[in-house]
């Protein structure tokens, strides 16, 4: 069976667009430890609401959308994160895709929801989902899609085609206090035996892993 990423070049998993419409070429958010992002803009750390005016600012007339890279160091954005400090979880294992509030997802291929709910916490996903993607031609691998809206959560066993709506982008009350935006997430079934659902960072030891854990969400994500 073919596994994650490959099903990408397959035409028995015909891949949909989890955001419909997207346009023109993506701000990229650099939010790695080389980044200038955060002192040339006098932007503090975790202040995620004039990072969000700060984004409106750059986006404004130039991009309809954006994205921060998957496996980014951002151990200077989590420095105020006392568990990714302890553990020295810095490496970034999703790709954050930047739409404005209430923006739908779309499922990018028939999925059940194997979870949802919502992490507490500053910093943390907020209200998340996990599909679940079965196909008699692939290995069964899971998507994870966090910070969204609490009211547009799909209740677990449920069923959505490819392309249908499965929840929407949430606001800093609900979303882990964060810039609007999902954080996407690639998770094999390995990875969540090892608890990767809660893990949306890895350590430079961890690294050398991550392709059998974690891959890179990218061939999933079309516009």
């Amino acid at each position: 069976m073919m596994r994650f990423p490959y099903i990408a070049y397959s035409n028995k998993a015909a891949i949909e667009p989890i955001f419909k419409n997207l346009t023109g070429e993506p701000l990229i958010l650099d939010m790695s430890v080389n980044s200038n992002i955060f002192t040339d803009s006098g932007v503090d750390v975790r202040d995620q609401k004039s990072l969000q005016k700060l984004l409106d600012d750059m986006m404004h007339d130039r991009y309809t959308w954006g994205v921060s890279s998957y496996l980014e160091n951002r151990e200077v954005l989590l420095s105020q994160c006392p568990q990714m400090v302890a553990e020295k979880r810095f490496y970034h294992l999703g790709l954050d895709i930047i739409v404005p509030l209430g923006t739908p997802l779309h499922a990018p291929l028939d999925a059940k929801v194997k979870e949802s709910g919502y992490e507490d916490g500053e910093g943390n996903y907020g209200s998340y989902v996990l599909l679940m993607h079965e196909n008699p031609y692939f290995e069964t691998f899971y998507s994870f899609y966090g910070h969204l809206k609490s009211d547009s959560l799909p209740d677990a066993g449920t069923e959505f085609k490819a392309g249908q709506i499965f929840s929407h982008i949430g606001d800093f009350h609900e979303n882990g206090n964060w810039f609007y935006h999902t954080h996407l997430q690639v998770i094999t079934e390995k990875g969540l035996e090892l608890g990767y659902i809660s893990k949306g960072y890895c350590t430079s030891k961890d690294l050398e892993y991550m392709d059998t854990l974690c891959p890179s969400p990218l061939p999933l994500f079309k516009i």
